[in-house]
């Protein structure tokens, strides 16, 4: 099938398939299609890693009462876990050439998929709000660096910002909103751009600190030690930073549906999560535990550190910089699941680009500005939807590996025909939906119980618990489901 306009990649068609399943952007990318190669997969991890919030996210775990090295040690063994998990979803993306909710077909059910869809959905669009509301921060700084008149505009509020806020936020989203339409071909050029690019400033940022403080910031303790054994605390903080990536853990298939081949993706993840995470950590650990020494306190914020370094030209180079970041953030991590789950409700009328319209509105609708005003609505929403996100992982990875062994009929990803391998019942598959509800139940008790203190860092593990017990009962539960007969051998 022939590609449409705006770069789309040409996809294979499908004999039968069912329209209300079925649309070009949710088709089986074609093999000429698959133009990603390790550098794109590893300038993706780039854009999602060179971020202001995961720079911020490093940075934190230096007050679980950790040194610079002990931190450094979590950051291996989380990122390590990361990548294991990241080959295993991204594996039947791989080899059918599907979208996240396409593969959740195949346990959820045709139909059912929509749910888990939906659930990674208003993540995604939530966040992706919220990272374009920390851009558009960085545009008001720079207009603020070089025309302090725009002060005026500061003054008044409508609906929680003022003048200059709108005119920041709406440029950001606009800005944003011009690059991911024109499609997945762009916007890999462009994710090939930012995740290097940041590596600049942030390299240029920990030379100064060195130059400053040399190495001794590495064995700083920037708050008390943590009671209880070092390891412990090490487990709790790598198993915050797998929780970190809990969206894309979900939906890293979008990505992987446009690899050239399995070493493409496998070698493009681990040099962009364990090598290009551990480098970045490095940097952060230098210049976060450096600015205690420089600065008389320890800044989470690095446009908070160029700022302070006084030189307008270098603020103005830090804010464009970390602009630049946040959009590549938000293309990987908010903003292509949200358009084809979108996409996925109704393939009729919607196609990745007008999914990606809606989740751009929508992301004003949810005034990202007020929602991350209050820590309680932050800490709740990453708790309940993380502790979804976990058994949603465990369910999708058991039953495609344990359960049908990685065979699945291509076909029957796009069919309502009741005798389908992936129809279940009326296209739900209620045995995948009691794992997601019972498994859900005890990670969302746990984060619940671990928040209000009961459970001492029962936060911390609740994407992990949630995880096990969503395959186990997706296993335990699908034990007893009938096997449609083109599964029973080898596809």
């Amino acid at each position: 099938m022939a590609g449409s306009a705006h770069a789309t990649p040409p996809v294979l068609a499908v004999p039968g398939a069912h329209p209300k399943l079925y649309n070009h952007d949710l088709a089986p990318t074609a093999p000429e299609g698959r133009t990603w190669g390790v550098f794109s997969i590893f300038a993706m991890w780039m854009s999602d890693v060179h971020s202001v919030g995961g720079y911020t996210f490093a940075a934190s775990l230096f007050f679980l009462g950790l040194t610079g090295w002990e931190v450094l040690a979590a950051m291996v063994v989380g990122i390590g876990i990361v990548n294991v998990l990241m080959n295993l979803i991204g594996g039947p993306s791989l080899k059918y050439g599907t979208p996240f909710p396409v593969v959740a077909r195949m346990s959820f059910g045709v139909m059912g998929a929509n749910l888990a869809a939906v659930l990674r959905g208003i993540v995604g669009i939530v966040w992706y709000g919220v990272q374009t509301y920390f851009a558009s921060k960085a545009v008001q700084v720079l207009i603020l660096t070089f025309w302090p008149a725009a002060q005026a505009y500061t003054a008044g509020s409508f609906a929680g910002l003022s003048p200059l806020g709108w005119f920041s936020f709406l440029f950001m989203w606009l800005f944003q909103l011009l690059i991911f339409l024109n499609g997945m071909e762009t916007i890999r050029r462009f994710i090939d751009f930012c995740g290097p690019v940041v590596y600049v400033v942030m390299f240029a940022l920990a030379l100064w600190i060195l130059a400053q403080t040399g190495t001794s910031s590495l064995s700083l303790q920037l708050a008390p030690a943590a009671e209880g054994g070092t390891a412990w605390h090490i487990a709790n903080a790598a198993m915050l930073i797998v929780a970190y990536f809990a969206a894309l853990l979900l939906n890293f298939g979008d990505f992987a549906r446009f690899a050239r081949d399995r070493r493409a993706m496998t070698v493009g993840n681990f040099l962009g999560l364990p090598v290009n995470f551990i480098v970045f950590a490095i940097i952060t650990v230098i210049v976060t535990a450096g600015t205690v020494q420089v600065f008389g306190t320890a800044i989470m914020d690095p446009v908070e550190i160029v700022e302070r370094i006084g030189n307008p030209w270098v603020v103005a180079l830090g804010s464009i910089t970390f602009i630049v970041a946040t959009m590549g953030i938000n293309i990987v991590a908010n903003f292509v699941s949200p358009a084809y789950d979108i996409a996925n409700l109704y393939p009729e009328k919607i196609d990745f680009r007008l999914g990606g319209l809606i989740t751009s509105i929508l992301s004003v609708l949810v005034c990202p500005w007020i929602f991350v005003s209050s820590p309680q609505a932050i800490t709740a929403f990453v708790s309940v939807f993380g502790a979804i996100l976990g058994p949603m992982f465990g369910i999708m990875v058991a039953d495609y590996y344990l359960v049908k062994r990685q065979r699945v009929v291509l076909e029957d990803l796009y069919s309502m025909d009741p005798n389908g391998s992936l129809y279940y019942q009326g296209g739900w598959n209620r045995r995948a939906l009691i794992a997601l509800a019972a498994a859900g139940a005890v990670s969302i008790g746990l984060s619940v119980a671990g928040a209000a203190g009961a459970i001492h860092n029962g936060g911390d593990w609740g994407w992990l618990v949630g995880a096990v017990l969503g395959a186990l009962f997706q296993v335990l539960l699908m034990r007893g489901a009938p096997l449609a007969p083109a599964l029973r051998a080898p596809a």
